[in-house]
């Protein structure tokens, strides 16, 4: 039977993530506190009083960045408080959604990259927003055993944090979750619905090796000469208000429970 494996949330878009025993989930949201934060570029012009949907290069991020994988993370939503970590020593906390705070981890972040020609980083949110790849609010979901397969075509081990997902499914058969891609989904108990909108695409983010912060692998082109298509994980939208928790089961339409083709 198919269950989910682990959930994971990233508070600051391109830095490392959280993992969650359980979550509450929102019809038409994504994760609670999911890319709330992003590190921009001193040039990049954002309000927060009228936030709008920028693109990913207006932001600090792995495929170009890929030092920020040497940071842990640990948000504390109550309190706002965000700590960095590095090598498991605490390098900076600051409240991130306080401008004080801001600033604090701002200039650390500033330090820690150094100079990067896209002027000085600044860390920004703003109410209700999120920073999300695409202008929709969706979660990712990424199957383990696609992964596994991969694997078989790198010739390498991979640790699924390099596909920043948001859900891990296990107990499916390798590719199974490209068959989903307009029909629903259901997790837990409460057969929480969800709608699957599409493959996520993989960029040179998934290059970068979560432990040791090294550009060591090319993903999306093995993706394309193994499979031909550089997708990994599928988009969805969440469609009920509900609670998930990692082992509870997935429920997927009958007619696509079947590997694809590749």
């Amino acid at each position: 039977m198919a269950e989910i494996a682990a959930i994971w949330r990233y508070p600051v878009k391109g830095l490392a993530g959280e993992r969650l025993t359980s979550v509450p989930l929102t019809a038409g949201q994504l994760l609670p506190h999911d890319r709330r934060f992003a590190l921009a570029h001193g040039s990049t012009r954002f309000d927060p009083g009228a936030p709008e949907y920028l693109k990913p290069s207006n932001f600090f991020q792995l495929k170009r960045d890929e030092k920020l994988a040497q940071l842990g993370l640990s948000f504390e939503a109550e309190s706002g408080h965000l700590t960095l970590t590095r090598k498991g020593k605490q390098v900076v906390r600051g409240k991130a959604n306080d401008s004080t705070g801001r600033l604090v981890l701002s200039q650390f972040l500033a330090t820690f990259l150094g100079e990067t020609g896209r002027g000085v980083p600044k860390l920004v949110t703003a109410e209700g927003h999120a920073f999300t790849d695409l202008p929709e609010r969706q979660i990712s979901l990424l199957n383990l055993a696609s992964v596994r397969d991969l694997e078989r075509v790198v010739r390498a081990k991979l640790d699924p944090r390099r596909f920043r997902a948001n859900v891990w499914l296990e107990g499916l058969p390798p590719w199974v979750e490209f068959g989903w891609i307009g029909r629903g989904i259901a997790l837990g108990p409460s057969g929480l619905r969800l709608k699957v909108a599409a493959a996520i695409e993989r960029c040179a983010a998934t290059n970068v090796d979560p432990n040791t912060a090294e550009r060591d692998l090319n993903i999306p082109l093995s993706l394309q000469r193994g499979y031909g298509h550089r997708d990994m994980g599928v988009y969805c939208e969440v469609l009920d208000d509900g609670e998930i928790a990692e082992g509870q089961s997935v429920d997927v339409p009958a007619e696509a429970r079947e590997a694809l083709p590749f």
